[in-house]
C-alpha cells in the first residue's frame, strides 16, 4: 500500500478532530448523546482534556461529600 494514501479510518479521524477544532460545542453534544448509549469514550474524547480534569473533580467532590 501507498503510504501517501490516506486509510479510511485516519480520514474518518482527521475529518471528526478537524469538525471538533470548528464547533465544539456541537462536537460536545454529540458526545453526551452517544454516551446515553454506552458510549464513554467519545464524551471524553468531546470534552477535551481540560473538560475531562472537570468532570474528574466533580465526580472526585461528590464521592467526598457523599462519604
Amino acid at each position: 500500500m501507498n503510504t501517501d494514501q490516506e486509510t479510511p479510518e485516519r480520514k474518518r479521524e482527521r475529518l471528526r478532530q478537524e469538525e471538533h477544532q470548528k464547533n465544539a460545542a456541537g462536537t460536545f453534544k454529540d458526545g453526551l448523546d452517544r454516551a446515553q448509549f454506552g458510549n464513554l469514550a467519545e464524551l471524553m474524547g468531546s470534552l477535551g482534556w481540560v473538560g475531562t480534569g472537570v468532570v474528574i473533580v466533580v465526580i472526585i467532590t461528590v464521592f467526598m461529600w457523599l462519604k
